[in-house]
């Protein structure tokens, strides 16, 4: 009997290990930080390749970053 709630209380020990490293790992990849780099980065490859397609998606971007986090990012012109 001890044995059977031992592993039982492992598996719920890991389980909430891991589903706390994938909350930390998302609230990482998703903060306002990195996508402000991320877009910077996308900018600076937007004016080496100037294309349309690419300036509209990076205009979406923009603008959805703006409205969630506090800096601002000059949106691009894609003429």
């Amino acid at each position: 009997m001890t044995s059977l709630s031992t592993k039982t209380t492992k598996t719920i020990v890991v389980i909430i290990i891991v589903l706390s490293i994938g909350l930390v790992l998302g609230t990482i990849f998703t903060s306002c930080s990195l996508r402000h780099i991320d877009i910077l980065n996308d900018i600076e490859k937007f004016e080496r390749t100037f294309d349309p397609e690419f300036c509209e998606n990076l205009v979406y971007r923009i603008d959805a970053f703006n409205d969630d986090c506090e800096l601002d990012i000059e949106i691009i012109d894609c003429g």
